[in-house]
């Protein structure tokens, strides 16, 4: 059997039980091989109860900066029974099973073409500790200083991050540490060569990480909100959403807190449900402040009303939506790019909106202040498409930048001044060509400049009206608005080959990393792809002009009817044979792998290149 041997390049995988303690010890272990200056992309992968069911930690490390899932697990950590058949069966030939071994298992359970390493941790806790707790919590520490030990991780490393877990609380710390080297002790004593099989995955210290910073979208994008101006937040808690809010309770806290006074700049209301939260940040909107909510696509169907009443009525609004699995409740602690279309058109009758999709926390932090800009700058609601992979999951990024001489896009906001020097007021008219008209904010002025705010349909001085007329007037002007939003939107991200192509590949958000690497090793299959990563709908018109330039593009994307492709489609009018579909929807992560095979096999089909041309 030839053995995995590597170095700074491999995927561990944690199978463990929701609930056991497990996540901290998972976090540690991605955490210290990061202290190392080795670049690692962990995901966590729990179920929506609270405890007792499956859970999984993959940790892929990668010293070229491969931030994507691979594909493949090179070691297993199998600490789960009930899983045991699934987690040893995606062990790669040649990889590693580290399992607890206080209770015998079968031969027949193990694989032939992998290493086994067992280590008795149930017992050596046992024997260890009497409190049925410190049991539990303690085992994963000691299998991660077996771990540590086997793989070269530093000690001194893991006991820093234990430091720092445990200021002011000493007598953790201190069991903290003894069980780690407890378990290094026991590895170096047992499961180390020539006693043990050891392990061929080592980590070597290495300068890769840079000034990159460790962060989670929903954390980025709730503190991208306070720097973007947001003073009012209003949401109903929902999977994988809620930290959004906690994070923007958070950084409020800190920031938006007067030193002198003591008082609270901003608000944020826990609401009753989804439709109360819309409902409130579309009143904090049409009152002038910049107001957000954050939810997941079921929350997004109980808003379609209100959304449709900003759109129509042209309030400023942001939603974020961290994207999970659907229909209905679907997999709610699973990732998807599944509400593309629910949200590009929300509402009933003919609406349109404005979505943007980061690839990552750093696009996370920049797109949620830029929704702002843009839903005042607009006058209509503002999607941030995120999803759980982005949100929940810690990755690295750029660091957070901003400009502080930046200032805030209010948008055709008519003051007092302007009023009262007699400037014409028609809230609904189109003055300057670019569908976006001039509004007012409550209070401006005490008699001019008032209108009054509805759902029906008026006329371009906001009177209500059913004519016709007025009618088209309107939907002809939002979508006239809706066509200058394509010019400010953020610009798609252009890849070109190494060499000319005629095929192309469009991707957008959580799916960025792992087609990064799949670029790469297609490259090396001599599949050459240009590539252009979607950041933003409606599409420029830079989209329409790299599709007419390639015979075939690919739309990658993680959802079952390739939302994308449709959007694609529809809006472009594409003929959506010139569009083939890589399409990826289990509920995990795209890897570079899928991408690598699903485009490999659709070029060889598509035969568009002459017998022996490089493609």
């Amino acid at each position: 059997m030839n053995r995995v041997e590597a170095v700074n390049d491999f995927v561990v995988k944690f199978a463990n039980v929701n609930g056991s303690g497990s996540a901290s010890a998972n976090e540690l272990f991605a955490k210290a091989i990061l202290r190392m200056g080795v670049p690692v992309s962990p995901r966590n992968i729990f179920p929506s109860n609270i405890q007792g069911l499956p859970t999984w930690y993959e940790v892929r490390v990668s010293e070229a900066g491969w931030l994507g899932r691979r594909g493949g697990v090179d070691l297993m950590v199998a600490m789960n029974p009930q899983t045991w058949a699934q987690d040893v069966a995606e062990v790669e030939p040649g990889g590693y099973l580290f399992y607890d071994s206080t209770r015998p298992i079968p031969e027949s359970a193990f694989r032939k073409d992998i290493t086994v390493i067992g280590m008795p941790v149930t017992a050596i806790c046992n024997a260890t500790y009497e409190d049925s707790r410190q049991r539990q919590l303690f085992k994963n520490i000691m299998v991660l200083g077996a771990l540590s030990a086997l793989m070269d991780i530093d000690a001194a490393v893991i006991e820093k991050l234990f430091s720092e877990q445990y200021r002011g609380k000493e007598k953790l710390l201190e069991s903290n540490v003894r069980a780690l080297h407890a378990g290094r002790e026991f590895a170096r004593d047992h499961l180390s060569a020539p006693r043990g099989p050891g392990l061929g995955l080592r980590v070597r210290r290495a300068e890769a990480v840079g000034d990159r910073i460790f962060v989670d979208g929903n954390s980025a994008a709730a503190l991208g909100c306070v720097y973007g101006g947001a003073t009012v937040c209003a949401w109903y808690p929902i999977t994988p959403s809620s930290s959004v809010a906690e994070a923007f309770q958070k950084y409020c806290e800190k920031y938006r807190v007067d030193p002198e006074t003591g008082e609270h700049r901003y608000a944020i209301v826990q609401a009753e449900d989804e439709i109360a939260s819309i409902g409130m940040v579309t009143g904090a909107g049409w009152n002038g402040a910049r107001a957000f909510t954050a939810t997941s696509g079921p929350g997004v169907s109980l808003m379609t009303e209100f959304i449709g009443l900003a759109y129509f009525a042209e309030i400023p609004v942001t939603i974020i939506n961290v994207q999970r699995g659907g229909p209905s409740t679907g997999m709610p602690t699973r990732t998807q790019q599944a509400d593309i279309l629910s949200c590009a058109y929300a509402s009933h009758g003919d609406t349109k909106h404005v979505l943007l999709f980061p690839q990552d926390p750093a696009e996370c932090f920049e797109f949620a202040a830029a929704s702002l800009d843009l839903a005042d700058r607009l006058q209509t609601p503002v999607f941030l498409m995120t999803d759980l992979d982005i949100g929940m999951n810690q990755r690295l990024a750029a660091p957070l930048a901003w400009d502080d001489s930046r200032r805030y896009d209010r948008g055709k906001v008519m003051t007092a001044d302007e009023l009262e020097a007699g400037r014409e007021f028609a809230r609904y008219k189109d003055v300057d060509g670019d569908g976006i008209p001039w509004r007012t904010l409550p209070g401006t002025h005490p008699s001019k400049g008032a209108y009054f705010t509805r759902g029906t349909t008026r006329d371009p001085y906001a009177r209500y009206s059913e004519a016709g007329p007025d009618y088209v007037y309107n939907v002809q002007r939002l979508l006239k608005k809706f066509a200058t939003a394509a010019t400010l939107v953020p610009a798609p991200a252009v890849r070109e080959a190494q060499q000319k192509t005629r095929l192309g590949v469009l991707y957008f958000g959580s799916t960025a990393p792992a087609m990064d690497e799949a670029l790469h090793t297609l490259a090396g299959q001599h599949i050459h792809l240009d590539a252009m990563r979607l950041r933003a709908f409606p599409f420029p018109a830079s989209v329409a002009e790299f599709i007419a330039a390639h015979e075939q593009v690919f739309v990658v994307e993680q959802n079952r009817d390739g939302q994308m492709r449709r959007l694609l489609i529809d809006e472009l009018e594409i003929d959506p044979k010139r569009l083939p579909p890589v399409l990826h929807y289990d509920g995990t992560p795209i890897t570079a792998r899928f991408i690598t095979q699903a485009i490999t096999e659709r070029v060889l089909k598509l035969a568009v290149a002459p017998q022996g041309a490089k493609l």
